[in-house]
């Protein structure tokens, strides 16, 4: 039996459109499944590089020991097998550890291939048991289409609809769009899809504060395989016939709008198709917050005519839009590595001192550089209201940033103006290939080279939507 706690009340607008919508989607580009094999193979090699790290790797395997699940989710890079609300978190949490996955930035700032953790457990986890109950397995092409679906929720959410502003984390858009996505792949109804979502909202979100100073923390890094680990668990609960709530966003007093947003209410500004797959931001060149991309860019291009005179510097001036100044405009002490790949300060110095960036260059053995700190003390941030405009601009969507460096005898530095990081939609052929070979290092920081090999080719398969899911997850396998 399927409820609601108000059957003849009117369901909300917001979650009734997100059901249907993964029920019955329109018809998608063959652009947008490319971009969907993209996003899957970027973010996986992400969350390959980060097994390298000692602090992602100590949160994964099973909630306690020995809780292993034969036949469960697998975990690419590592020998679990797990139920798929944990198979989820570990996913979801080595693909975000290193802040390298894909971006997206609107009102509300995001990654909408966090995701992933829920798509792929989900999908695992129920072609194994198809498997084992004589049916046919899920394929890769539902997987792109759930990838395409959970981009577009989170996108489109995002657009016009600000968590920030109220203290929440992003991550609550993660938790909707994976509820929606996971409980269509585990086969919900469309009632049972409409009560995990309300309960996905219910929930709430996290407070940012793990993401701003005085907490700055690893939080950061997990936060969204938390959320994508709740949305499968509420849509299991679902596929058990739990109840849901009609109006859990309306609701006078009581309803997420009047409680968390001040009695504004959630928008979805334009219809869902695969308008934000299409336009995703991957993050190809630096692991660092996105608003800083194009700064570290800048950085490097000076990198040569600054590299030996960074004594003789007097100010740099950067000039950012306003979200950047609000999230990564950091000045004094910054206190591990979750508020320096977070600080716009500290990797545009790392970028003029050496060239280039690194997330080993985040550690607390990188970040005693001297010089570091000098040239931070020496910046002026400032937002430039034409970069702000064009990043809230459809047709532009950049995300600008300037630097002009002025050295102690008067002379300066040309003013060098980034406005479209690498990974933007504006400079996707140009990406292409640098998107293969960061896959390629990241891989090949955790497999022998004939393993390398092999999942290049898996990566770069465009026939690969008509491969089953167990044998794509067999293949990431240790």
């Amino acid at each position: 039996m399927n409820t609601t706690s108000t059957t003849h009340t009117p369901v909300d607008a917001v979650l009734s459109t997100i059901a249907d919508y993964v029920i019955s989607p329109p018809s998608f580009s063959d652009e947008a499944y490319t971009m969907a094999r993209w996003v899957l193979m970027d973010a996986i090699g992400s969350g390959i590089l980060a097994l390298n790290y000692p602090e992602c790797r100590k949160l994964l395997g099973p909630i306690v020991p020995g809780a292993n699940l034969p036949g469960g989710a697998r975990v690419p890079g590592l020998p679990y097998e797990l139920d798929p609300v944990q198979g989820a978190f570990n996913i979801g949490c080595m693909n975000r550890w290193l802040d390298y996955n894909d971006t997206w930035l609107a009102e509300e700032w995001g990654h909408p291939s966090d995701n992933i953790g829920a798509i792929l457990a989900v999908a695992d986890w129920k072609s194994r048991q198809n498997l084992r109950e004589g049916h046919p397995p899920l394929t890769m092409h539902e997987v792109l289409t759930a990838i395409i679906e959970a981009h577009e929720i989170q996108g489109v959410l995002a657009l016009e609809n600000s968590l920030n502003r109220v203290g929440l984390d992003h991550v609550l858009f993660v938790k909707v769009a994976s509820t929606a996505v996971s409980a269509h792949l585990l086969g919900a109804t469309r009632s049972q899809t409409i009560n995990a979502l309300s309960n996905a909202w219910i929930d709430n979100g996290s407070l940012r504060t793990y993401r701003h100073a005085p907490n700055t923390g690893s939080r950061k890094s997990w936060a969204a395989g938390d959320a994508t680990s709740r949305a499968v668990r509420l849509s299991l609960m679902a596929l058990a016939d739990e109840m849901g709530y009609a109006t859990a966003l309306t609701a006078p007093q009581w309803g997420f709008h009047d409680v968390v947003m001040h009695g504004t209410p959630i928008r979805l500004s334009r219809p869902l198709g695969s308008y934000v797959i299409e336009h995703v931001l991957f993050k190809i060149s630096y692991p660092a917050e996105f608003h800083g991309q194009t700064a570290v860019e800048a950085a490097i291009a000076l990198h040569p005519s600054v590299a030996n005179r960074l004594d003789d510097i007097a100010e740099i001036i950067i000039d950012t839009q306003e979200s950047a100044m609000r999230i990564i405009n950091k000045t004094g002490p910054l206190v591990n590595p979750a508020d320096r790949d977070h600080c716009l300060q500290y990797m545009t110095a790392i970028g003029l001192i050496h060239g280039h960036l690194t997330a080993d260059q985040y550690l607390d053995d990188a970040a005693q550089d001297p010089r570091i700190d000098a040239l931070r003390d020496k910046m002026i941030v400032r937002e430039n209201k034409q970069f702000s405009k064009d990043y809230l601009d459809p047709d532009k969507r950049s995300i600008a940033n300037a630097i002009q460096i002025r050295f102690r005898d008067g002379s300066m530095t040309p003013n060098v103006v980034v406005e479209y990081p690498l990974g933007h939609q504006k400079r996707r052929q140009e990406a292409q290939g640098p998107l293969w070979d960061k896959f390629h290092h990241n891989v090949s920081s955790w497999y022998v080279p004939a393993k390398v090999e092999r999942l290049m080719a898996l990566a770069q398969n465009t026939q690969l939507a008509s491969m089953s899911v167990p044998d794509f997850m067999a293949a990431w396998t240790v």
